[in-house]
């Protein structure tokens, strides 16, 4: 387990990141994209960088278009890559939700509902027969009719945290509780609603991670990829069929599996993607095995925040590390899987694995 010390570095090192006007990007003068930098500013508010997140925040704020929408990427504040993605704008009330349970900064709250309302709102507009959301807006401001499940993992929880946002602020929100509800539908039960991208690491965990797959079934679900995906000692695969771990992917599992109840399974793959860790406290985003070899070569704020949110979600910590920890904590009630069963199912001793 990271210890507070080494966890007040890495968040530094996020902090040492941002520019002077809030832009959270990867890493000072590169890319931003809307969704890491929510990632990367629940980070700081985890360490206490109450201020800084909400700069972050800001920034964002500051460049919502007028459907709802950001661009998928910036640099140096200049739309980079100008399409709308339904997963980038539904995060921020992710991190709008994580900064009050943070902080309890009604203010900022006030502020930033209507940006947070207006992107769960072009969300809701992006959801397809059958409840999937699209991945994307064509040019002509419709839906694109592929729907990926890693992004409506996350959108299941943006929702959720929209709602308990709108309960917070006393302004109800019947219709996105009809989406979410829909949308837990399709994550559940109909696979054949999302594009098949099962190679990637990222559709194996996610549904667990955004609340969608609980209890037991969340447990089988991780047990049926482990061997596809793990790699012990090192974190996990991005992609099943490529011998690259990367510290994100890996952590991210991690907060999947506090959240099925597995905290020592949790806590191995922190320790393990440990490798990755530079002495100020940056993170590598990724390792090529057979070649002994970081890949890409850069440090992500991305991945230290999910290393943070990772040590947060197992010390509980902060005041918002139920977030991930405890997916049942959202609205509204019975989001969760209805099928899932009581107590935990043991998997083998002393393996480590679900």
């Amino acid at each position: 387990m990271l210890g507070a010390d080494q966890v007040r570095r890495t968040v530094a090192w996020i902090a040492g990141e941002q520019a002077a006007d809030g832009a959270l990007p990867w890493f000072a003068g590169g890319q931003l994209d809307p969704w890491d930098s929510v990632e990367a500013a629940m980070a700081l508010d985890v360490g206490g960088e109450h201020a800084r997140a909400a700069a972050a925040y800001r920034w964002l704020a500051g460049r919502q278009r007028p459907d709802g929408s950001w661009a998928a990427e910036y640099r140096a504040g200049a739309v980079t890559a100008p399409g709308a993605e339904s997963n980038h704008a539904g995060y921020l009330a992710v991190g709008l939700w994580h900064s009050w349970l943070s902080s309890g900064d009604a203010a900022l709250v006030a502020e930033l509902w209507p940006v947070a309302r207006a992107a769960l709102d072009l969300v809701t507009r992006m959801q397809l027969p059958g409840g999937a959301i699209g991945w994307a807006l064509r040019p002509d401001g419709t839906p694109d009719d592929l729907a990926l499940l890693t992004g409506n993992a996350s959108l299941f929880q943006a929702l959720r945290c929209g709602l308990a946002l709108a309960e917070l602020v006393g302004e109800g929100q019947p219709d996105w509780e009809l989406a979410v509800a829909d949308l837990g539908a399709a994550l559940r039960e109909r696979p054949a609603a999302f594009a098949d991208r099962s190679r990637y690491s990222m559709d194996w965990y996610y549904p667990v991670l955004g609340g969608a797959v609980t209890g037991h079934a969340a447990r089988a679900r991780l047990a049926a990829g482990w061997d596809r995906f793990v790699v012990p000692g090192l974190g996990i695969r991005c992609v099943d069929d490529r011998p690259w771990v990367t510290g994100a992917e890996t952590c991210e599992l991690a907060l999947a599996l506090v959240a099925a109840g597995q905290r020592d399974a949790a806590l191995e793959q922190v320790a393990a993607m440990q490798h990755l860790r530079d002495d100020d406290g940056a993170y590598w985003t990724g390792y090529v095995y057979p070649d002994d070899a970081r890949w890409p070569v850069e440090r992500t704020t991305w991945t230290a925040a999910a290393v943070v949110l990772a040590a947060d979600a197992l010390s509980g910590a902060s005041a918002a590390a139920g977030l991930f920890a405890d997916p049942a904590g959202l609205p509204p009630a019975g989001m969760a899987d209805p099928t899932a069963g009581a107590g935990w199912p043991t998997g083998p001793a002393g393996t480590g694995t679900p």
